[in-house]
């Protein structure tokens, strides 16, 4: 079997910046082993997995290590593949997944722009261990249900965090952790060895959570924000209520095929 097989840095106009995603199109499911042995060969953050439907496609994220709910950057990379390499002509391209409902890519003023679930974070217990597992002592924790968001006072402390992936690894969330920009509204890291990713480059679902949260504190609906990973990440938000948009560019790295 050929499956056609695309790179794509998200979040970036530049290769090797950016949150690098496998794009592979289907011509009908494989089976869910098949599917996670294609993306730990991948050895990406994230390879999504699209099939044409009648409304779209039909997406699926895995990690090297296990399938996820909801993912940014591999659909936003998605997106990309559609619109770039498809022949896709409509300006939107709705993305049918499991477990969040129809997710919709839309191309606006040079950007591809999200509608993704917002996920209000709420107050939350600091976890035994969190301050050592990051190095420094959090100035806020509130979380989701899957998720952590762990505040910080200022960019360079987030920047400087050398997480204990190990310590890390023991707990079952993803760790958001941000702190206000010096040069945008807010940036952040974002971390999850419990999956397979020690440490994501860019994550656009992990602003499902951190949009909310700014666009409260800051009192501002539409923020610029900056994932301060090693290779970086731009993203342009915009507080919806019950949704959030998502918008950055992306840049194709790789176009191939794998053989199955």
């Amino acid at each position: 079997m050929k499956i056609p097989l695309y790179q794509v840095d998200a979040f970036t106009s530049e290769v090797f910046k950016g949150n690098p995603a496998a794009v592979c199109m289907l011509d009908e499911w494989l089976n869910d082993a098949r599917l996670q042995e294609i993306a730990a060969e991948n050895n990406l953050s994230e390879t999504a997995f699209l099939l044409k439907s009648d409304e779209g496609f039909d997406v699926r994220w895995f990690t090297p290590l296990t399938e996820v709910s909801l993912c940014g950057h591999a659909t936003l990379a998605s997106a990309f593949v559609v619109f770039n390499h498809l022949n896709w002509t409509d300006s939107t391209v709705c993305f049918q997944t499991r477990e969040r409902g129809v997710l919709t890519v839309t191309r606006k003023e040079g950007l591809l722009e999200m509608d993704f679930p917002a996920m209000t974070p709420a107050p939350h217990e600091t976890p035994e261990g969190l301050a050592n597992a990051l190095g420094h002592p959090p100035l806020e924790v509130l979380g989701t249900e899957r998720q952590l968001l762990v505040v910080f006072t200022d960019e360079r402390t987030v920047r400087e965090l050398k997480p204990d992936f190990g310590l890390l690894a023991r707990y079952e969330f993803g760790t958001i952790v941000t702190a206000p920009g010096n040069q945008c509204d807010f940036v952040s890291r974002y971390f999850a060895p419990n999956v397979g990713i020690p440490e994501d480059p860019v994550t656009g679902s992990a602003h499902c959570v951190l949009v909310p949260y700014w666009s409260q504190r800051l009192g501002k609906k539409k923020l610029h924000a900056r994932q301060v990973s090693k290779r970086g990440g731009e993203l342009f938000c915009e507080d919806c209520g019950k949704r959030v948009a998502i918008a950055g560019r992306a840049v194709l790295y790789l176009e191939g095929t794998i053989t199955v």
